[in-house]
């Protein structure tokens, strides 16, 4: 705990790169209208082996807000997986949140 999100998100890629998964950083999320591709400024944080969703916090507490970015995104791009994790926390796993795409990618499901 202490730092900020910018420093978390090297020092994880750092750490799943050595576990021989591959990262994105930074993936635009796009929002299709009347289907026309608009740039919105959504940026995930990061997507691990083109399957899981990964948004890095560095906050007191999670808000509401923090899992409904997550939300969008997992809705907007059909991976099925999403991770929040909160690194300001005394134990990691109490800052660690899983949610599901209860509607995920035609390519996720086979």
């Amino acid at each position: 705990p202490g730092l900020l999100e910018s420093a978390y998100v090297p020092c994880l890629t750092l750490e799943l790169h050595r576990r021989n998964l591959d990262v994105v950083l930074g993936q635009p999320v796009p929002v299709i209208y009347q289907g026309i591709r608009i740039d919105c400024g959504y940026k995930m944080d990061m997507v691990v082996n083109d399957l899981v969703i990964v948004e890095i916090k560095s906050v007191a507490q999670l808000a509401p807000i923090h899992e409904a970015q997550l939300l969008t995104y997992l809705k907007l791009t059909g991976y099925p997986i999403g991770l929040l994790i909160n690194f300001n926390v005394p134990l990691l796993k109490q800052g660690v949140r899983r949610r599901l795409n209860p509607n995920p990618a035609a390519r996720f499901l086979s």
